[in-house]
């Protein structure tokens, strides 16, 4: 099952991706320039940084290359040479940033991660950083032939509906299921307290259900727990909220949220196999609320990493400046709902 590339035009983006090395496994474009949200017009949308990150097989050749042809984007760590570079990318969730770099006119962002580390973050929900980003909308830019990279970015979308499931009740609308799976890489997030608009899961699903849909139709379709009426454009679910329907929901989830629930449930020194464990909290009423702090577990620590990552990858002056338009954009979220 292929993961589904949205139609729209992508030359834009394609223009930017042409100034970076092409040793590329998968490459796509997020976030609010490129999918407009909720409280923002168009001309907003195309005032806003693009976001990219890229995927690549042998990550210190890629930073030795797009240091040749891109010093500038680097902060003072390009003196310390790719190899010091990759080091550091593999911190936090294994990710590497050059922020506020311009190119094309517009502001830019890109992020670079070895594939072995993304594919191991979309099987196994280890951050969930870049895998949370692939739960949502994405236009995808560039893609190789890598089967176990198509069958890891499938299996992402499967734990994020999964994850919903045991989060949600036993009815709910699309609309619930889209919010739920967008807000789970927002969970625990530090940066929701200070930098984030409050609003902003509402703000990304509200005027994308219909990417929404295309990211999640096939999946929706194969699940027997729901009627998925494609073509009036809505979702009849009724969930298995029964011990046996919840432990089996448990046992698909990914490695990484399962060791976290077991660390939640299981008492210092009991040693008890997972199993057991996920069969306790399927029997318990507030399954889909543990489950909630497992991933809030996952997230908190891999943004709290990443964030600090910042002002290494994109040094003093960059990382202030990228933190004020985080919180203006806060702000500003806060005071429309207010007035």
């Amino acid at each position: 099952m292929a993961l589904p590339v949205l139609s729209s035009s992508a030359v834009k983006f394609r223009r930017v991706l042409a100034h970076f090395p092409q040793e590329l496994s998968l490459a796509f474009a997020y976030g609010s320039g490129v999918f407009r949200q909720a409280g923002a017009s168009a001309e907003h949308g195309e005032n806003n940084m693009l976001d990219f990150v890229f995927a690549v097989d042998d990550a210190v050749t890629w930073h030795m290359t797009n240091l040749l042809k891109n010093r500038s984007h680097y902060s003072f760590l390009k003196f310390f040479g790719p190899k010091k570079i990759t080091t550091i990318q593999r911190y936090g969730a294994g990710i590497y940033y050059n922020t506020l770099v311009p190119c094309n006119g517009r502001m830019i962002k890109y992020g670079v991660i070895s594939t072995d580390a993304l594919i191991e973050d979309l099987f196994h929900w280890k951050t969930l950083y870049v895998a949370g980003r692939l739960q949502k909308p994405v236009k995808i830019l560039a893609q190789n032939e890598n089967s176990k990279l198509q069958a890891a970015l499938v299996s992402n979308l499967k734990s994020a509906v999964t994850a919903a499931f045991l989060m949600l009740p036993e009815s709910f609308s699309e609309e619930d299921l889209y919010m739920q799976i967008a807000g789970l890489s927002y969970s625990g997030d530090f940066r929701m307290i200070i930098g984030e608009d409050k609003s902003k899961v509402q703000n990304i699903v509200k005027p994308n259900v219909a990417h929404f849909q295309k990211l999640y139709s096939n999946i929706l379709q194969d699940c027997p727990q729901v009627v998925y009426k494609h073509h009036l454009g809505r979702l009849e679910a009724s969930i298995d909220k029964s011990p046996e329907g919840q432990f089996t929901q448990l046992m698909a989830l990914p490695k990484t949220l399962q060791q976290k629930i077991t660390a939640l449930v299981n008492p210092p020194g009991k040693n008890r196999d997972v199993e057991e464990i996920l069969l306790q909290v399927a029997h318990d009423p507030d399954c889909g609320f543990v489950v909630n702090q497992g991933i809030s577990g996952i997230v908190r620590s891999s943004s709290i990493v990443q964030s600090a990552k910042t002002i290494l990858t994109a040094g003093a002056k960059k990382s202030v400046t990228y933190s004020m338009k985080k919180l203006y954009k806060m702000t500003k979220g806060g005071l429309k709902k207010t007035s």
